[in-house]
């Protein structure tokens, strides 16, 4: 299990003051490989899923697998994995939909063209733990075959161990935080804690809330309607996942809108 992140915010909110107002709370949820239950937050565990909904598989044409003989595309729908479970309980700090304490995450591990960073396609649900427990629990997931899976983007099961910290943008700074000024401070503040202000700020890591870790340009997503949407999780590299050069799937939601839509980029 990684360490506690130490809280730094006292020394951004100093060295940085302009940043302050920019300050969220974040969700670490240190991911550990294990057996979780059902009825337990989790990444890649098996899932509290309706037996009334069937379990979601991607059809979209053209999905594929790269291997070193060439890229091979899958010629049936392909079952989800899933991939994030998490309940209200265990992460107090996520804003549940009204009437809703549980958010899952489903994604297909292939990668898929038609996507804008050309990777996996999640899907996101809201639910009600006692509505789920009451029309039955569906206790036998499909599994994608052996070669229908891109592993790089497949997560074990691993056990959650949240913790709450801050987070600050790690781009779109002020105008006032530019040039010579944000280097003087960025030396400043290194020296403070020993550690680079973009590696410090704003956490690489699988969590809720907070700031999308960038290491690329922002590409924040707008909703249909056009309203900038906000970073609801990150599932990052590690806990057995390369996701290519050691990058994240971002997650977004508007909460502007009523039937709170999503959407995902990929960045590495």
């Amino acid at each position: 299990m990684g360490d506690v992140p130490a809280d730094i915010s006292h020394v951004v909110d100093t060295v940085f003051p302009e940043l302050a107002p920019l300050r969220r709370t974040a969700t670490i949820l240190r991911p550990e490989p294990g057996g979780p239950g059902r009825a337990e937050s989790s990444l890649g565990g098996p899932p509290l899923w309706p037996a009334d909904d069937p379990w979601p598989h991607c059809a979209e044409q053209g999905h594929y697998f790269p291997d070193s003989s060439g890229d091979r595309t899958p010629v049936r729908p392909v079952p989800m994995v899933p991939v994030l479970q998490v309940f209200a309980r265990d992460v107090p700090e996520l804003p549940f939909p009204e009437g809703r304490d549980l958010l899952q995450v489903v994604w297909c591990t292939l990668l898929h063209p038609a996507d804008r960073s050309e990777s996996v396609r999640p899907r996101l649900y809201w639910r009600t733990e006692a509505e789920v427990l009451a029309a039955g629990v569906l206790t036998d997931v499909p599994a994608p075959a052996v070669e229908d899976i891109f592993d790089e983007f497949l997560p074990p099961p691993c056990v959650l161990s949240p913790v709450t910290v801050h987070d600050y943008p790690n781009w779109g700074k002020p105008e006032e935080l530019q040039g010579e000024v944000l280097e003087e401070r960025m030396e400043v503040f290194a020296e403070r804690t020993g550690r680079d202000y973009t590696d410090a700020a704003c956490a690489l890591e699988t969590k809720i809330g907070g700031y999308p870790a960038w290491s690329q340009p922002p590409d924040w997503p707008d909703c249909p309607r056009g309203h900038r949407m906000e970073h609801l999780a990150s599932v990052t590299a590690d806990h057995g996942m390369d996701m290519g050069d050691l990058g994240g799937v971002y997650l977004f939601v508007c909460r502007r809108c009523p039937d709170l839509p999503s959407a995902h980029r990929y960045d590495c």
